[in-house]
């Protein structure tokens, strides 16, 4: 993702901002029961990365049975494919198929929805990814819309409308990304639109934009995009961070959260996933299992050193 990337890492300040007055609100309402299962969902963006054959996946794995292997070492997948090219349902039954039933694919709404025809007539197309996605079945987790950068407040009414379009059983997050959103009062109605239909807000951190950060709950569960700078030390220091911040969401009785690595370069992305899911293991109590690198005689931890 080359969306916030920067050179001078060392003049960035990557705390965590407090939590916004909605997540608190939200989290005061969740009443989860003592039988509430808790879930935390880590993953990457693609399962085709070549780098991997050899370590993430065993060798001499072959392209056609990447995501076999891949659905073996995480849990869920930010589904990045289908912004690109929305596949046959023959071939996302198949992909789910291939899943196990805690397994969850979280796709991206269409290019053709957010960026060409930006929310604007896109009833038909919408319809058409919606019946797509459906097609997972049990391992569908929340779709996300991402905008462009040029999608500001101004535009406000036609996503709203957009929104509430959606079929109220469809879930699904937002991702928005101009500045403007974070401190309009359009962006304000914005949010409490979020909260009332159960979308999600999406939360990114990257290193340039620490805007987009803006520590908002608006639905039950959690949806974070981590660009990592490709295994560069504050890498560690920032999942603790969010380790220790979504430890305490939690606490306040949030049961659902998707945390999804990022790399410049993805032959670091096992290896930092693997780090997130051993301090969520620790501060949350899950008991996830960390990918594995692949040898001839054992399998190994990835580390990142």
């Amino acid at each position: 993702m080359e969306f916030g990337k920067v050179q001078n890492l060392e003049a960035i300040n990557f705390s965590l901002p407090p939590d916004d007055v909605m997540t608190g609100e939200l989290l005061q309402r969740l009443r989860p029961g003592p039988s509430a299962e808790l879930q935390i969902y880590v993953g990457a963006t693609r399962w085709r990365i070549k780098e991997w054959v050899g370590t993430l996946y065993p060798k001499k794995t072959k392209e056609k049975d990447f995501l076999s292997q891949y659905v073996r070492q995480f849990n869920a997948i930010e589904l990045n494919a289908m912004w690109y090219n929305l596949q046959p349902k023959e071939v996302i039954e198949k992909w789910a198929a291939l899943a196990g039933r805690d397994f969850r694919y979280c796709p991206k709404f269409s290019n053709t929805i957010s960026h060409e025809l930006q929310l604007k007539d896109a009833g038909k197309d919408t319809d058409l990814f919606v019946d797509h996605m459906r097609h997972f079945g049990p391992a569908l987790g929340p779709s996300f819309l991402q905008l462009s950068d040029g999608f500001g407040p101004d535009k406000a009414g036609l996503l709203h409308h957009y929104l509430r379009q959606l079929p109220p059983d469809f879930r699904t997050c937002v991702e928005l990304r101009q500045q403007a959103w974070f401190t309009s009062a359009a962006g304000k109605d914005t949010w409490d639109l979020f909260r009332q239909l159960g979308i999600g807000a999406v939360i990114t951190d990257t290193s340039g934009r620490r805007d987009v950060i803006h520590m908002r709950l608006t639905a039950p569960f959690a949806f974070i995009r981590f660009v990592s700078n490709s295994g560069h030390a504050t890498d560690h220091s920032r999942i603790d961070a969010w380790a220790h911040r979504i430890s305490s969401w939690v606490k306040g009785g949030l049961r659902e959260v998707y945390f999804f690595v990022h790399a410049h370069n993805e032959e670091h992305t096992p290896a930092l996933a693997a780090y997130a899911i051993e301090q969520f293991n620790q501060k949350c109590g899950t008991r996830l299992t960390p990918p594995k690198t692949h040898h001839e005689d054992e399998a190994k931890p990835l580390t990142l050193f």
